[in-house]
């Protein structure tokens, strides 16, 4: 008879499920903005913007509470990658929402849990099993639907949020591994810093002056938005292991949906929802395989 999962590690689990569900809910705003913002402005502005202002908001907030020593890490160079893969994963998203719809790139975006679950086992030694394997090619089948290459519906744009996705899952595997030694504040305030200070090198060939409040209010925004559906990944992944959490990142899905309605008064087509819900079923398989015992 198997053993009982202890009641500390049913709460924790708990604890990442609801924060992953808080960034998926976070994380669609601020794609939202930056589209509106992609229309006028240069996509390395835009991101440059998102990731100083989420250094600057982190800064702010955790700098008061814990003092500088937050700042300290033994783990400099993985900090370096993770904020390398989240800076390239989110200026390829930035880019392509300029010719997709929101709704389009959110469900190809959700083919990023899967691919954490096939990097969990040769990069962090979680166990997995041949179901587990055919739900993650199903996944990406269901990427195929959405995407539907050699279609007169397929657009270039759409293989540039699959690399988004695959950057994404890499930085969430990396924040997964230094998940034991590094605080939470920490790997929120490290996650940004590739996108903060590297971009300046660039920064002023592309800079063109926020037109007005409006729009200088929506570039600050992205920062404040970014930083916190990002330390709730930070949190989540203290909490439990990631190809369990990460499944709920498809909560992300339903916020893009409604953004992408409400903002930009488009909706996905019938084979995008199709594709979607076989990325999403597949992803929740997965997931609720690696709860079993």
């Amino acid at each position: 008879m198997p053993h009982p999962i202890p009641r500390q590690w049913d709460r924790n689990l708990l604890l990442g499920v609801l924060f992953i569900c808080l960034s998926g809910l976070t994380s669609p705003l601020m794609n939202g903005f930056a589209k509106l913002l992609g229309e006028s402005y240069s996509s390395l502005q835009v991101s440059w913007a998102r990731a100083f202002g989420h250094v600057l908001f982190m800064l702010a907030v955790f700098v008061p509470r814990f003092g500088l020593r937050m700042l300290r890490t033994r783990r400099l160079g993985k900090h370096v990658l993770r904020s390398s893969c989240l800076f390239v994963s989110n200026l390829s998203f930035f880019f392509a929402l300029g010719f997709i719809p929101m709704g389009d790139a959110a469900s190809i975006n959700m083919i990023g849990p899967l691919i954490v679950a096939a990097l969990a086992w040769p990069m962090l030694g979680e166990r997995t099993t041949p179901g587990r394997v055919i739900a993650v090619l199903v996944g990406f089948l269901g990427v195929l639907v959405i995407i539907r290459p050699g279609t007169d519906v397929f657009h270039w744009a759409a293989l540039v949020i699959v690399f988004s996705a695959l950057l994404n899952g890499l930085y969430q595997i990396v924040t997964r591994e230094i998940a034991d030694t590094e605080a939470a504040e920490t790997s929120a305030i490290y996650s940004s810093i590739v996108g903060a200070f590297g971009m300046l090198l660039v920064l002023p060939f592309v800079w063109r002056t926020p037109a007005d409040l409006v729009d200088l209010s929506l570039f600050c925004s992205l920062g404040v938005l970014g930083a916190i559906s990002h330390y709730f990944v930070a949190l989540s992944l203290g909490y439990a292991p990631a190809n369990i959490v990460t499944p709920f990142q498809y909560v992300h899905m339903v916020g893009s949906v409604l953004v992408g309605y409400l903002m930009f008064d488009a909706l996905p087509d019938a084979l995008t929802w199709l594709g979607a819900a076989i990325v999403i079923g597949s992803g929740l398989y997965v997931g609720w395989t690696q709860t079993r015992r």
